[in-house]
């Protein structure tokens, strides 16, 4: 039995991740921000006899983070896993996103993620064991306007993880990337929203996720990854998670940056052209009408 701390779990992967490691007889603590709002979480926990203990934590304050963390090791023990699963997602162009959208993405995506471990380390490097877990995305990889805002976040947890890994092998701490794909999770619909936009990438995305998620994967199978990797003994750093991950990323592979952009500049006849024949979506704006 590990002792397991997994940030964002109110709802989607961090959810089902709490939930997936308590069933696999693991002690977890559950934090997120409102846990006052999480009655129907609790209720399934003490339904399942779980030993899964919801604390209050909010990664983008330093104080917060510090004493959620001071208590479960004060309480319970030092802490064998953490799962840096809290995440916000904006999108929009980049002239039109306000400043204050880029700070919070960060501040939430990639700060909240590096406070946490930073608290965690100390004792783990003093111990010489520990695993961190940091769900990333395929947005990591792969920009898309009009998740440019989100994608940079993402960006930036995969270079510090992949600094942090090399930081850490010799201390015996594992650290780890997972890269869903598109899972069906409500901030994954929220994307699906077609704001007004100058900008014909914003509106032609919502369309795409619309169709996209009619066929996505549940939150489960990215928090059964998450728990297959933790319980294995593998250095392994990335692990791409859902049918569409591996096969999204060899095609974005396969172009080079010049005809990545140009791919997703074209006009929308030919865009809308371009993902029928090249992933089978009829994601035209008057077939979304007529599904209206």
């Amino acid at each position: 039995m590990k002792t397991v701390l997994i940030t964002g779990t109110s709802r989607g992967i961090g959810r089902e991740t709490a939930l997936a490691f308590g069933r696999a007889g693991h002690k977890v603590f559950a934090s997120m921000r409102n846990p006052e709002k999480a009655a129907d979480f609790k209720q399934q926990i003490k339904d399942e006899s779980l030993s899964v203990h919801l604390y209050k934590m909010d990664v983008d304050r330093d104080e917060s983070v510090k004493h959620c963390i001071d208590s479960i090791t004060k309480e319970h023990g030092l802490i064998d896993i953490l799962v840096n699963n809290a995440g916000i997602e904006r999108h929009g162009s980049v002239e039109e996103m306000p400043m204050a959208e880029f700070k919070a993405v960060m501040e939430t995506n990639y700060f909240g993620a590096i406070r946490c471990i930073k608290a965690v380390l100390p004792a783990m490097r003093k111990n010489k064991n520990g695993f961190i877990i940091n769900v990333s995305s395929m947005a990591g990889k792969i920009v898309l306007s009009p998740l440019g805002t989100y994608s940079a976040s993402k960006f930036a947890l995969e270079a510090i993880t992949e600094a942090l890994a090399q930081d850490l092998k010799p201390y015996n701490i594992r650290v780890s990337l997972v890269e869903p794909g598109i899972i069906n999770t409500e901030m994954a619909f929220g994307i699906s929203k077609n704001d007004e936009s100058f900008y014909p990438q914003a509106r032609r995305i919502g369309h795409f996720w619309v169709e996209s998620l009619k066929s996505a994967v549940p939150p489960s199978l990215v928090a059964d990854k998450i728990l297959e990797v933790a319980e294995s003994r593998s250095w392994q750093l990335r692990y791409p998670v859902g049918p569409d991950a591996e096969p999204f990323w060899n095609w974005r592979s396969s172009m080079n940056d010049e005809q990545w952009v140009d791919w997703n500049a074209q006009s929308d006849e030919d865009w809308y052209n371009a993902v029928e024949s090249t992933f089978g979506l009829n994601c035209r704006p008057e077939k979304m009408e007529k599904e209206k």
